[in-house]
C-alpha cells in the first residue's frame, strides 16, 4: 500500500501540490476565524452536582456576579467625599449600561462586606446581560470603565474578566512563542540537514498541519464548545510532528539518492519503508489523544479534537505532500548546502552506535542508574495536590489577577470561595432552620447564610477552597439529610471535587484503552508480545518522572521566581493532557527505533548487532527530532498562563527524557538482556502476525528507472 502511495505522489507530484495549495488557502481563510469561537473555560463536568447547582442558581437567581469592579482611592479612603462622588457616578453608569444587570455597589448600599479592611478599596459587582457574551464584549466593558486617573481607580475582575484576560494572554503568548521557536528551529534544521532547502521542508509540512487543524477547530467551534488552549497544542504538536516525520522522510530520501536511485525511485522506496513507520507512529499518538474524548470536561475533549486533527493532517502531508515536493526537487533538496558539509548526507551516527554498544555490553551498569534517576524524579508525585484554575494562573499585572489578589488580602468576608447550596423545591421555615443548624455543625464551617426562603445557602468555611479540609466539608454537607427536598451543593470546592472525581472515574478506562491499543499496534508492528510490555513499562516510568518534576516546579515552587508564576495545586485536567501527549510522542519514537532494529534483524543480524545498527541509524534522527520538538514546546514556557507553562515545560522534558535515558540507554540495555526472547510470541500469535502483521521491510520491488 505504501509503495502505491509513493508511486502516486511521485507520478502526480505537481497535481498533488496544486490541490494542496488550494486546500491550504481555504483552510487558512477558515482557520483564522477559529480564535473568535473558542472558549476559556471547560474545566468542570457539566453533569456533576456542582454544575447542576450553578445552572439552577443562574436560572433562578441570576447566577453569581460575572464582573467585579474594584474601586480604589489612590489617596485617602473610598469614604472621602471625592471618592464617594466618583463611586456614585460609576454606580449610576453601571446601572444604566444595557450590557450589565443586577448591579450592586458599596456606594449604593454601604454594605461593609463591599469595603476593604483598610478602607482604600470598594466593590461594585454586576452580571452580564447576555449569557453568551464573548471576550470581545468583556474587553469593551473594560475599556469603558477601567481608569487610573481622578479620585478613584477602577480595575475589572471576576470570572468573565479572568476569561478575557486568559484569551488575550494566549493570543499574545502564541505570537511570542512562535517568534522564538520558528527561528531557533530553522537554524537547528539547517545544521541537521546541512542545507537550507531541506531545512524548509519540515516547516512547510508544519504549516499545512497547523492551518488545517485551525480550520477543523473553527468548524467544531461553531457547533460545540472548544477550548482556546487547543490552539497551543495545535501549534506545538503540529510543528513538532512535522519535524519528526519530515526528518524521517527526508533523511531516508537522501539515503536513497546517495545510494544511486533517481528521484522517483527514491520517493517510492522512501514512502514504502518510512511511510509505515510514520503511519504507525501517528496512529499511536492519535489513539493516545483519543482517550481524552472519554472525559466530560470540554477542556480535555478540545485537546483530543486538536491533537487527533493535527496528527492525521501531519501524517497525510508527510505521506503525500512531502514526497511530491521531494519528487519535484530531486537532488536540489541538497541546495543551499553549508560550506563545511561536503560529504554525502548520512543518518548513521557513530556516537549513538557507540552508546548502543556500551549499553548492550554492560546492560545492568547502564540501565540501573538511568532507572534510578527516573524513580527519584518521579517521587514528588507522592505529594501531588490538585486544584482548578483561577485568576492566579495569570501574571500579577493582569487586571483580574490584581482584583483577585486584593479580594483575598483585603476582603476577609469575600465569599467567592464559599460553598453554594440550592434546593430543587420549596422549603418550610422549620426545615430551613433545622438544615441550617445541621450545616453549621459540620467541622470547618464558620458561617451559614440562608436566603430565598430557605432555598439557597451560602456556607463560609475556615479553610482554603482547594484544601482537603474544604473538600471533606463538601462531602459531609452532601451526606446531610436535605431540608425536605433535594439540595444541590456547588461552589469552587465542589467543582474541584466533582472534576477530580470525574477524571478519576474515567482514568482507568482511558489508561486501559491506551495500553490495549498500544499493545496491539506494537504487536502488529513487531510480532512480539514482550516489546509492547517493555515499551509500556518504561514509557510509563519516563512519564512518571516528568509529572514528578512538574509537581516539584509548579506546586512546590522551584523556579517560580525565574519563570514568573504563582505555585498552586496542579490542575488535574492538565496532568491528564500532559500524560496523553507525552505518552503518544514517546510511542512515536518507540516505533522509529524499533523499525530500524527490526529491519536490521530481518537482514540477518543478531539481536545485539541489530540494536547497535538500529540505534546508530535512528539515534541522530530521534535525538534531533526530540530537541527540535522540545524547542517548540519549551517556547510556551514564556507564556503568562502558568498551566500553559507547565504544558510546555512538561512536554519538552518528557520528550528529552524519552529520547536520551529511555531510547538511548534503557531500550538497548533491555534488548540485550532479553536477547532473542525480545521477539517472542506464542505460536498462535506468531501465525496471526504472519498473516495480518505489518513488516517494515517489504521485498524490494523491481527498480523503475525514470528521470526528473
Amino acid at each position: 500500500m505504501f509503495a502505491r502511495i509513493g508511486r502516486f505522489s511521485a507520478d502526480h507530484a505537481r497535481g498533488v501540490l496544486a490541490v494542496t495549495l488550494v486546500l491550504l488557502v481555504g483552510a487558512g481563510a477558515l482557520g483564522f476565524t477559529a480564535f473568535g469561537k473558542l472558549q476559556s473555560e471547560g474545566f468542570a463536568d457539566p453533569a456533576a452536582e456542582s454544575s447542576q447547582a450553578a445552572d439552577l442558581i443562574d436560572s433562578r437567581y441570576g447566577g453569581s456576579a460575572d464582573l467585579v469592579f474594584l474601586v480604589t482611592a489612590p489617596e485617602g479612603t473610598v469614604d472621602d467625599a471625592a471618592a464617594r462622588a466618583a463611586g456614585a457616578e460609576l454606580t449610576g453608569r453601571l446601572a444604566a449600561d444595557s450590557d450589565l444587570g443586577a448591579v450592586t455597589s458599596y456606594f449604593q448600599t454601604g454594605a461593609p462586606v463591599l469595603r476593604s479592611t483598610d478602607h482604600r478599596h470598594a466593590l461594585a459587582v454586576a452580571q452580564l446581560a447576555d449569557d453568551t457574551a464573548d471576550s470581545a464584549a468583556v474587553e469593551e466593558i473594560a475599556e469603558r470603565y477601567e481608569r487610573d486617573t481622578g479620585p478613584v481607580d477602577v480595575t475589572l475582575g471576576g470570572g468573565a474578566a479572568v476569561g478575557q484576560n486568559i484569551n488575550d494572554q494566549v493570543s499574545s503568548d502564541l505570537l511570542l512563542a512562535e517568534s522564538i521557536a520558528i527561528p531557533v528551529i530553522l537554524v537547528l534544521l539547517v545544521l541537521v540537514f546541512g542545507s537550507l532547502v531541506a531545512a524548509l521542508l519540515p516547516l512547510a509540512i508544519g504549516g499545512i498541519a497547523i492551518l488545517g487543524t485551525f480550520a477543523e477547530l473553527s468548524i467544531l467551534g461553531s457547533v460545540t464548545d472548544v477550548s482556546v488552549f487547543a490552539i497551543n497544542l495545535t501549534t506545538g504538536l503540529g510543528l513538532g510532528l512535522a519535524i519528526d516525520y519530515a526528518l524521517l522522510i527526508v533523511s531516508r530520501f537522501r539515503e536513497e539518492l546517495a545510494g544511486g536511485a533517481n528521484s522517483r525511485d527514491a520517493v517510492v522506496r522512501t514512502v514504502a519503508t518510512a511511510g509505515r513507520t510514520i503511519t504507525f507512529g501517528a496512529v499511536t499518538v492519535a489513539i493516545a489523544l483519543s482517550a481524552l474524548l472519554l472525559f466530560p470536561q470540554y477542556f480535555l475533549r478540545s485537546f483530543a479534537y486538536a491533537g487527533i486533527g493535527v496528527v492525521l493532517i501531519a501524517m497525510l502531508a508527510a505521506l503525500f505532500v512531502l514526497p511530491a515536493l521531494l519528487r519535484v526537487l530531486g537532488t536540489r533538496v541538497n541546495a543551499g548546502r553549508l560550506p563545511w558539509r561536503t560529504g554525502a548526507p548520512s543518518t548513521v551516527s557513530s556516537f549513538w552506535g557507540r552508546v548502543a554498544a556500551a549499553a548492550t555490553r554492560r546492560p545492568w551498569l547502564v540501565a540501573g542508574p538511568a532507572v534510578l534517576v527516573l524513580v527519584i524524579a518521579a517521587s514528588p508525585l507522592l505529594r501531588v495536590e490538585f486544584g482548578t484554575p483561577d485568576d492566579r494562573v495569570l501574571p500579577t499585572t493582569a487586571s483580574s489577577r490584581v482584583v483577585g489578589d486584593t479580594l483575598r488580602e483585603q476582603f476577609p468576608a469575600d465569599d467567592s470561595g464559599a460553598i453554594e447550596i440550592v434546593t430543587t423545591g420549596p422549603v418550610s421555615p422549620a426545615d430551613a432552620a433545622a438544615y441550617t443548624d445541621r450545616i453549621a455543625g459540620v467541622p470547618g464551617v464558620a458561617d451559614v447564610h440562608p436566603a430565598a426562603q430557605g432555598q439557597r445557602y451560602t456556607v463560609v468555611t475556615d479553610d482554603d477552597p482547594r484544601s482537603d479540609a474544604a473538600r471533606e466539608a463538601v462531602d459531609q454537607i452532601r451526606a446531610l439529610p436535605g431540608p425536605g427536598t433535594t439540595a444541590l451543593v456547588g461552589g469552587e470546592t465542589a467543582v474541584l471535587l466533582d472534576s477530580t472525581n470525574a477524571i478519576g472515574d474515567r482514568l482507568p478506562l482511558a489508561l486501559g484503552l491506551i495500553a490495549l491499543t498500544t499493545f496491539v499496534l506494537l504487536f502488529l508492528f513487531t510480532g512480539s508480545v514482550l516489546q509492547p510490555v517493555r515499551a509500556l513499562l518504561f514509557n510509563g516510568l519516563g512519564l512518571s518522572a516528568t509529572l514528578g518534576l512538574m509537581v516539584l516546579v509548579f506546586q512546590t515552587g522551584v523556579l517560580s521566581d525565574v519563570l514568573g508564576f504563582t505555585p498552586l495545586p496542579l490542575d488535574t485536567s492538565m496532568l491528564v493532557l500532559l500524560f496523553c501527549i507525552a505518552f503518544g510522542l514517546s510511542m512515536d519514537y518507540e516505533v522509529f527505533v524499533l523499525s530500524r532494529i527490526r529491519e536490521a534483524g530481518d537482514h540477518g543480524l543478531g539481536t545485539r548487532d541489530a540494536v547497535i545498527a538500529g540505534l546508530s541509524r535512528t539515534g541522530r534522527i530521534v535525538s534531533m527530532a526530540a530537541v527540535l520538538l522540545a524547542v517548540s514546546f519549551f517556547a510556551f514556557v514564556t507564556s503568562g498562563v502558568s498551566f500553559i507553562q507547565m504544558f510546555g515545560l512538561g512536554s519538552g522534558l518528557a520528550i528529552l527524557i524519552d529520547a536520551t535515558l529511555i531510547r538511548g540507554l534503557i531500550v538497548p540495555a533491555t534488548m540485550r538482556l532479553l536477547g532473542d526472547r525480545a521477539w517472542w510470541a506464542p505460536a498462535p500469535l506468531r501465525r496471526f502476525h504472519t498473516r495480518f502483521g505489518v513488516t517494515e521491510t517489504p521485498a524490494p520491488a523491481p527498480r523503475e528507472h525514470a528521470t526528473l
